[in-house]
């Protein structure tokens, strides 16, 4: 069905059913489109009302089956906490056991294994990387099921490696290659737009020909989610890189002003995980173009992203601020600033 046609009943609605599972499974599928139509605040709420009423419910099963929208949810608006809160729980109830509460993928406790190394990696809690190897390995060698393996892989490396936390290396590039191979196979159209955005993402950090054909997989899902069919929280992923690849090339100007309109986009929106990135593409596409008054706007940029509210011990900011206000301080000749950020930034890396 269209994403437009999905009912938005509210769970106060329902409730006189008196059947609160069925309750659970469909507020999950509601916060997912929430989610998918970048309603990312209210995407939050649902999802907090999502978990408190599987707690209320007391089902360990359904519990690890349906806390993965909520943590999808959390992750758009960069609420960390709970992601990790959420995933512990599913890990905690799981106890092992990759299929329990396969309702909607064969196996949550991979996924959220996997949500928690992207939680942790974000609060810089140590431990990250081992979730992710070893969600990584148990999908590729036990999964049939190209929708784990498509949580698995997108929460691996589509927030990383934009941020820097892992390379597009070799290990990347083989794991996206293998997953979108998958997903052609499969027929299911979700894990083919997954598997498009990681690998394209991963190719867009090469050189030459492997870059292009990775810009040409991000214009195809931008073009999906733009067109209503694939999740439109996509769009300032792609966008950010498009804009990013314009000042490579020496369009600044275009680079400036898409880059701002993802900012503003974002910032209007309550903020997301893609704040700070988007952020960074903006400030250092208008410390390239250094014209009149580029200096200014890229130390209001830096600022708003200061005033960001986060969670305690989110570090992907503050780590995002000491890089981009060393930028700055080059930028004006300020030597001594310089050294101090750039200092500080390479200790908290």
């Amino acid at each position: 069905r269209d994403l437009h046609s999905f009912p938005t009943r509210r769970s106060s609605d329902l409730t006189a059913a008196g059947d609160r599972q069925s309750l659970a499974i469909g507020m999950a599928g509601l916060v997912t489109f929430q989610t998918m139509k970048a309603h990312r605040r209210e995407a939050s709420r649902l999802a907090d009302e999502l978990v408190q009423l599987l707690g209320a419910i007391g089902d360990p099963t359904l519990t690890v089956a349906l806390p993965y929208a909520a943590m999808v949810a959390k992750h758009e608006t960069a609420e960390m906490a709970d992601i990790l809160r959420f995933a512990q729980l599913v890990i905690d109830l799981a106890e092992g056991d990759p299929a329990k509460g396969s309702l909607i993928f064969e196996s949550p406790l991979t996924v959220a294994t996997t949500m928690r190394g992207f939680a942790r990696w974000c609060l810089g809690i140590a431990g990250w990387k081992d979730d992710f190897d070893q969600a990584i390995t148990t999908a590729f060698a036990n999964m049939t099921d190209p929708g784990t393996l498509g949580g698995v892989m997108w929460f691996t490396y589509v927030p990383a490696i934009p941020y820097g936390v892992l390379v597009a290396d070799a290990t990347a590039l083989r794991d996206t290659a293998e997953f979108l191979a998958i997903a052609e196979q499969s027929g299911d159209d979700l894990a083919f737009d997954l598997a498009q955005g990681v690998h394209g993402l991963a190719l867009a950090y090469q050189e030459g020909a492997a870059r292009e054909r990775g810009f040409e997989l991000l214009a195809k899902v931008r073009e999906r989610a733009a067109n209503n069919l694939f999740a439109m929280t996509n769009l300032p992923i792609a966008d950010m890189h498009i804009a990013r690849e314009k000042a490579r090339a020496g369009d600044t100007a275009d680079a400036v002003e898409l880059a701002r309109s993802v900012v503003d986009d974002l910032f209007n929106d309550g903020g997301s995980i893609w704040t700070a990135l988007a952020t960074s593409v903006l400030v250092e596409a208008l410390l390239q173009r250094g014209g009149e008054g580029d200096l200014d706007e890229a130390q209001n940029a830096i600022d708003q992203l200061a005033s960001a509210p986060t969670d305690p011990g989110f570090v992907l900011h503050e780590i995002t601020l000491l890089r981009l206000r060393a930028l700055l301080a080059h930028a004006r000749g300020e030597k001594s600033a310089y050294r101090d950020y750039r200092d500080r930034y390479r200790a908290m890396a």
